[in-house]
């Protein structure tokens, strides 16, 4: 009797334990919330929004230790503004947003919730959103950063615009994004390659965040924004942090890895957050290549079809080495022999993927379905995603070799860009004649 008695003590004992840990829990995530909540600002502080507003694509704050990209709004859970940023993991701690309410003439402070992306890569600084709640009755249109809720810094913060308040009515179907950019990059004929490619597939905008090209690059580019297909974003990173090349830590004192490439890829999908239906985030020296259909649309319709509930779409690289010729069946002009870089119809023999080696994958999204994204994959999104198979269709890579050894009989011909051959060619040629001569020798 005793012991049932003890029994039904500690059970009970434990019932109220549980139900005070929830009820502190429960205690604590409202005082969390609370603290998150926008409060009015002293009137003192109001200078704020008289600020000069930044246009910079990468702004530093005051501690140094933090960059700023872009704010976007934000609405799919709450009201609230999700700053893309890249912070010091450990030296940062709080954040504070600063939003200008002008109609009312007043300001609002919201400390910041701070969502540091998995993928650093064991690399000092990380791809961080900095997402702080809005003020419930106004619609801020500029907002400024601050390590500190007392505003001791104001005069020296930047005020930043918040993108995608205002949204389109129509969507362009595909946008791809580049990034990035880098080393004097003068691999002229397979980017215009690309990019001609591109538009056969059905691209309507491509995004390149560029951090230095050749003076050549630089002609290129300015014939394809005059065009109308290129918007080119500054990327100047290499101003603020030690950059690798590499997308691992080496502890060779780099502060980021790969020129922070994926810092550029979510400010690319939130860009076009409310611009593409589609975005494909992939290198310049990648297609994302049908096998079944011929453009993205009629492969995307297809996808749709089977998955329904899905936006997020893997394609599996296979690497096409650009040290290994085969001459195409047509004739290709002489005059492209003058201009610097990787002809990519030379090259349809890929290389077989090891099946002990995890191979990477690129990606179509619904941009509105994804939240945080990597290189290889959504890191968090709304929804699932599917790895769709190489007989639906790959990413054809052009590059240097990841098996130098391989000999010739062990690369596997594979013919698919030539369905591309006479259109792409014509497109190609129209390209070079309108970039001046005396450059392109």
């Amino acid at each position: 009797m005793m012991f049932r008695f003890r029994r039904r003590t500690f059970l009970a004992t434990g019932v109220c334990l549980v139900a005070l840990a929830s009820i502190l829990t429960l205690s604590y995530y409202r005082i969390q919330k609370y603290a998150l909540l926008p409060k009015l600002v002293a009137q003192k502080e109001k200078d704020l929004c008289k600020g000069w507003v930044t246009n910079n694509s990468i702004s530093a704050l005051s501690d140094n230790r933090s960059f700023i990209i872009t704010p976007y709004f934000d609405d799919r859970v709450g009201k609230q503004t999700r700053v893309i940023g890249i912070v010091h993991h450990k030296e940062v701690k709080d954040h504070y947003c600063w939003f200008c309410c002008p109609a009312e003439d007043v300001a609002f402070i919201s400390k910041a919730a701070i969502e540091f992306h998995l993928d650093r890569f064991g690399f000092p600084y990380v791809v961080t959103d900095l997402i702080c709640l809005e003020p419930s009755h106004c619609e801020p249109r500029y907002m400024a950063l601050q390590s500190s809720g007392e505003g001791s810094d104001s005069g020296m913060s930047p005020r930043f615009e918040i993108k995608n308040r205002q949204r389109q009515s129509t969507l362009v179907d595909f946008t791809v994004c580049i990034s990035t950019m880098f080393g004097d990059y003068n691999n002229i004929l397979q980017f215009v390659q690309s990019m001609e490619m591109y538009k056969l597939l059905g691209v309507q905008k491509v995004v390149i965040y560029k951090n230095s090209c050749s003076q050549l690059m630089e002609k290129v580019l300015q014939f394809y924004v005059v065009e109308g297909t290129v918007e080119v974003v500054p990327w100047p990173i290499t101003s603020y942090l030690s950059v690798s090349n590499e997308w691992h830590f080496t502890n060779d004192g780099t502060k980021i890895g790969y020129y922070g490439q994926i810092a550029a890829l979510n400010d690319c999908v939130y860009r076009n957050m409310y611009r593409s239906r589609y975005v494909l985030l992939n290198d310049i020296d990648e297609i994302i290549l049908p096998v079944q259909h011929m453009d993205w649309k009629t492969l995307m319709q297809n996808l749709e079809k089977q998955n329904p509930e899905i936006g997020i779409f893997l394609f599996e690289n296979h690497v096409f080495p650009n040290n290994v010729f085969t001459f195409p069946p047509v004739h290709v002009p002489h005059s492209w022999n003058m201009v610097p870089g990787v002809n990519i119809l030379q090259h349809v023999l890929r290389a077989p993927n090891k099946k002990e080696v995890i191979n990477p994958r690129k990606m179509i999204v619904d941009p509105r379905k994804v939240v945080q994204t990597s290189v290889h994959s959504v890191l968090q999104g709304i929804g699932g995603s599917v790895e769709v198979p190489a007989d639906v269709a790959i990413v054809f890579h052009c590059r240097s070799p990841l098996q130098p050894d391989l000999p010739r009989e062990s690369l596997i011909k594979d013919t698919i860009l030539w369905r591309y051959n006479t259109s792409l060619i014509g497109r190609v040629n129209k390209v070079l004649q309108k970039i001046p001569f005396e450059v392109v020798k």
